[in-house]
């Protein structure tokens, strides 16, 4: 039977299973990426197992996110990843080197192999021919010591792409398209698999920001084919000899299709709050901006940044626009000098930051209360900038250009009226902080280096058969993990320091939510009631593991992000789905579960009381025998325990 390339790259990784949507499966991951603000506790769950040295074939450390040095966590947490990279043999990526993202397509991407990453944009190595998927640390660690990722077989979502785009429209208008039709959770459950002519004028670093935001759609996976494009990108890394073809068969069918006419598209907008508020940017012409932004994993290349210099170059910006420019990668840095585009960005006013993800995270680069910020990065949850009233808009480069020349929303078309030719150049460079793994022999003599803000991560005890405890938090639809578990400047840091760090945990939407928490945790923890999509957004496991050290034990919701639902199962938190329409559930609400072991292992639908009120209730979950198992266990780093002797 005709295979399209998502099937294909599953059926040469697969492990266990069945390759029928929505039946567990398990595939073999070649790579794994992870970055610092996740990495610092696969590390330690990495010494947790024991494990001598990755049996992955290639494993990257980056330093991107906790670049800002204000005290000594962030540095000690910098030392400390190098000395687990030296010590279990993985790549390191320090400060400076660049976004995880784009440097992993530089340097590491192999078209037809797995990556697995602790960053829930991972699925843009896509760009050229990889499944790569975004997971939590925990699942991140059990790939890099040898065993399977388990996921649902995800239905293969065919998106045809015809014509060419118009000048002043890009792809990351293509992106936006997409989520002004689908939602953030259209594409739950789907590896997205794009095709047809109008890939022929997308470059490898334009399939980037296409693949890098699918998952804003709630996308498993995006993937294109590796075609001669990505050979063109591998030759001008220095890799050509890592390219292979890999193509949909003729014929081949998918679960889901689409098609775009890229010559139809036009500059579009993501409005705040969320990626798919989207709206055409000529319908907010005129409104005045504070910030224009360039840069993030969302818009990583050359181009988006030549192109921003080429429609600045001899003009000035106005004084009261921030227009602030993020180098993504090292080598893209040294290239935009030696192209001379660095000098009309800073000629036409910009502020030059370091190479990392910066103010996509909250690091720095923070907009004014209820200012406009028109930003170039993936995603715009409330305060994930770091302003707690922030007002950010997802755009193109060129939308973000001609804006910050304008001091107002502009549309791009007006300055771009004919192409301008942007040449991608043609050699690597800014390779030199890259490390490679020390030799096996060398690394058993290396020991970890932690600094006083590292602590290790707590143990959890099993389920227990009857749960009675009180609803603390009732959460809306689409609640993030930036709203979960913050990001930014002032919780980052915390990131090795479970304890520290849980005192944060939904500040944003209930903001005595840890005291309050703590106090429940003794006598039994906490529930807490969800919307839909329950744990949108990012692959931080914190977001799971610090309500889980304040005692949370169920999440009740309309439906999950699959990253968040999988890390709550990872750290013995059951997630459960309302059967029906969900009741009128008040926080304070006393809720029991009896006989929750049985019930959940041998049932997926399971019964809820709320004794004050006479009410009873049903719920289902989706749980696999595996993740059931796990959950039994209290959390995968118990059931990992358990399995040990047999690992080995």
């Amino acid at each position: 039977m005709p295979r399209n390339i998502a099937q294909k790259l599953i059926a040469d990784h697969l492990l266990e299973g069945d390759m029928e949507p929505g039946e567990e499966i398990g595939i073999r991951i070649d790579q794994t990426l992870t970055q610092d603000a996740t990495g610092t506790l696969v590390m330690l769950e990495l010494e947790a197992m024991g494990l001598d040295r990755v049996k992955t074939e290639r494993s990257v450390q980056y330093v991107d996110h906790n670049l800002l040095q204000e005290d000594n966590k962030n540095p000690d947490d910098h030392l400390f990843l190098k000395s687990a990279c030296e010590r279990f043999g993985l790549w390191f990526c320090p400060p400076g080197t660049g976004v995880s993202h784009p440097v992993h397509q530089e340097r590491f991407g192999i078209p037809g192999k797995t990556l697995l990453g602790s960053d829930s944009h991972t699925p843009a190595g896509g760009a050229i021919g990889m499944l790569a998927i975004g997971a939590g640390g925990m699942e991140v660690a059990m790939a890099m010591a040898g065993y399977p990722f388990y996921l649902p077989m995800p239905k293969i979502w065919g998106v045809k792409l015809t014509g060419e785009l118009p000048p002043g429209v890009s792809a990351k208008d293509i992106i936006l398209a997409m989520l002004r039709r689908h939602t953030v959770k259209g594409g739950v459950g789907s590896v997205i698999e794009y095709h047809g002519d109008g890939l022929d004028r997308l470059s490898a670093m334009d399939r980037h920001v296409i693949a890098n935001m699918g998952t804003e759609l709630g996308a498993t996976s995006t993937v294109f084919p590796s075609d001669q494009e990505v050979r063109r990108f591998l030759r001008s890394q220095g890799r050509e000899n890592d390219w292979a073809a890999l193509e949909a068969d003729g014929g081949c069918e998918y679960d889901l299709e689409d098609e775009i006419d890229l010559s139809a598209l036009e500059p579009l907008m993501a409005l705040p709050s969320s990626p798919d508020n989207v709206v055409p940017v000529s319908d907010k012409l005129g409104e005045t901006i504070y910030q224009a932004y360039i840069g993030s994993s969302a818009n990583p290349g050359f181009r988006d940044f030549a192109i921003a210099a080429e429609m600045v170059k001899g003009k000035t910006i106005p004084s009261h626009v921030s227009f602030d420019i993020n180098p993504t990668s090292r080598q893209i840095l040294q290239q935009l000098i030696k192209t001379g585009h660095w000098s009309h960005l800073l000629e036409a006013g910009a502020r030059f930051h370091q190479t990392g993800c910066n103010g996509c995270i909250g690091m720095g680069q923070a907009p004014a209360t209820g200012k406009l910020s028109l930003r170039t990065v993936p995603r715009n949850f409330p305060g994930r900038s770091g302003t707690k009233d922030d007002q950010v808009c997802l755009v193109s480069p060129e939308t973000a250009a001609a804006s910050a020349l304008a001091g107002e929303i502009a549309d791009p078309r007006s300055i771009l009226k004919t192409p301008i030719e942007i040449n991608e150049p043609e050699e690597p460079l800014g390779l030199v902080l890259i490390q490679p793994p020390l030799p096996e022999e060398e690394a058993h003599r290396i020991e970890l280096e932690k600094g006083p803000n590292i602590s290790t991560i707590p143990k959890f005890d099993a389920l227990p058969d009857t749960l009675e405890v009180p609803v603390l938090l009732v959460a809306e639809d689409n609640i993030s993990t930036d709203e979960i578990l913050p990001a930014g400047a002032d919780v980052l840091p915390l990131r090795s320091n479970i304890p520290a760090i849980s005192k944060h945990a939904f500040k944003a939407v209930h903001p005595g939510y840890a005291e309050e928490a703590e106090v429940l945790r003794d006598a039994g923890g906490h529930v807490i009631i969800g919307g839909e999509n329950y744990g949108q957004g990012s692959s931080r496991e914190h977001a799971a593991l610090a309500p889980r050290y304040l005692g949370l034990r169920v999440v009740i919701a309309k439906s999950f992000a699959r990253i968040h639902a999988q890390n709550l199962v990872n750290f013995g938190v059951v997630p459960l789905r309302f059967q029906e329409d969900k009741p009128e559930i008040k926080a304070g609400t006393k809720l029991k579960l009896t006989n929750l072991r049985e019930q959940i292992q041998s049932h997926s639908e399971l019964e809820v009381e709320l004794p004050d009120q006479g009410i009873q209730f049903r719920v289902t979950h989706t749980l696999s025998p595996r993740q059931v198992e796990v959950l039994l266990k209290g959390g995968l780093a118990n059931w990992v325990r358990d399995r040990q002797p047999t690992a080995a």
